[in-house]
């Protein structure tokens, strides 16, 4: 069992994930990323840090700066602690151009320290090795830039599994009949039951949004959303971070009226034994990577102050040589099947210089049979994992048996 993460983590990581989401997604192009790769390590760095560099990280990270290491700290061993997630921090430093500061140095996990030679060459593959070592070889790269000035390299890595309780029922190949993707030959997913409470509508401010939660069997689920016909992806990602985090009010499945109209939704009433109400999903199987730059957008994360090298912003790291981010990257992958879901990340900071039927019951349809936003969630922290964009289905298998 993990330890418990504070509740203004989780909301400070949701509101980074929400923020991302409506910068990074763009429609016709899928995607995945996670704050909770990116919020360790940005948080050790800013407890480190002094004047606007100090304050920039701490308005992105949600946090008081003073406060941030530790709540970092926490955060991964939370993270690595839950079943189903790996979460590692590691550090590595020109030990012959700098001198840790032991107090700041003191704050991170033990055994995370490992030099950095200055060979380009043997670094690279050193670190490398770590990442790939650290996702089952999903991440086989250490997304960092380094150079003759490079100084620490500041990483984690997140890798998230679980298995569905309820697996889907794969179909034979055949070409999607809804929507922009219609005509497209896949594996349709198919999932029918009686827990309507499972489907939700959210009531946001770009209009209802269609919400299945798929439960794993790790206390990890998957919240698929599906927006508003034409509603931007960056928009319909975000509202769904946010409608998981509990931001608007919530419709059960079971309660929806006949005629409901909302994305993917079909309500109405069949001939059946049982009178009980059934929910009907209809969805994809995909795989989504992400590669991203975070100086190419470094207010959202901060690092806008912190990634001018004309002067240094990390004292409380060392006292050698001024420092400044000059790397901030993250790779990650995301792919949902039939039987579970996957997804890892690194994120580096580079710092340098049946029967014949006799009654009615209602029967909702869902069918995600265009483009939609995925968040995995702890389920008892709420934590946001990882989110994402489904702007493809996953091709069609030949054999899915």
């Amino acid at each position: 069992m993990g330890e418990e993460i504070p509740r203004s983590t989780v909301l400070a990581v949701g509101t980074m994930t929400a923020r991302w989401a409506r910068a990074a997604v763009r429609d016709g192009h899928g995607t995945v990323f996670t704050a909770a790769g990116l919020w360790p390590p940005a948080a050790l760095l800013a407890g480190a840090a002094d004047g606007p560099a100090r304050a920039e990280l701490e308005g992105a990270l949600g946090v008081p700066a003073q406060d941030a290491a530790a709540a970092g700290r926490e955060l991964l061993a939370a993270l690595d602690g839950m079943t189903g997630v790996d979460a590692a921090l590691g550090l590595w430093f020109r030990g012959d151009r700098i001198e840790l500061r032991p107090e700041w140095a003191g704050q991170l996990p033990p055994g995370v320290h490992g030099l950095l030679t200055g060979d380009a060459a043997a670094d690279r593959t050193a670190l490398d090795a770590w990442a790939a070592e650290r996702t089952d070889g999903l991440i086989p790269a250490m997304p960092v830039e380094l150079s003759e000035r490079t100084r620490l390299v500041l990483a984690s890595a997140l890798l998230v599994r679980t298995d569905w309780i309820l697996p889907f029922d794969q179909e034979w190949a055949a070409p999607l009949r809804h929507g922009p993707w219609a005509g497209r030959e896949v594996n349709e997913l198919l999932h029918a039951h009686g827990r309507t409470d499972r489907l939700r509508v959210a009531d946001t401010p770009l209009g209802p949004l269609t919400l299945y939660e798929v439960e794993g069997a790790h206390s990890i689920d998957v919240h698929l959303a599906l927006g508003p016909e034409g509603a931007p992806g960056g928009e319909v990602a975000g509202a769904a971070v946010e409608a998981v985090a509990g931001a608007y009010g919530l419709t059960p499945g079971g309660e929806l009226p006949e005629g409901t109209r909302a994305p993917g939704v079909q309500v109405a009433y069949h001939a059946s034994m049982d009178p009980e109400p059934r929910l009907v999903v209809r969805t994809v199987p995909f795989t989504v990577a992400g590669d991203h730059d975070l100086l190419a957008m470094p207010r959202l994360f901060g690092l806008e102050s912190a990634s001018d090298d004309s002067r240094g912003h990390f004292p409380g790291v060392t006292g050698s040589e001024p420092l400044a981010v000059t790397s901030a990257q993250q790779a990650a992958t995301a792919t949902f099947t039939a039987v579970g879901f996957r997804a890892a990340a690194v994120t580096a900071l580079g710092v340098a210089a049946a029967g014949l039927p006799n009654r009615e019951a209602k029967l909702v349809l869902v069918r995600y049979d265009r483009p939609f936003a995925f968040v995995a969630v702890h389920r008892a922290s709420g934590l946001v994992l990882a989110a994402g964009w489904v702007a493809e289905p996953a091709e069609a298998a030949a054999d899915i048996a």
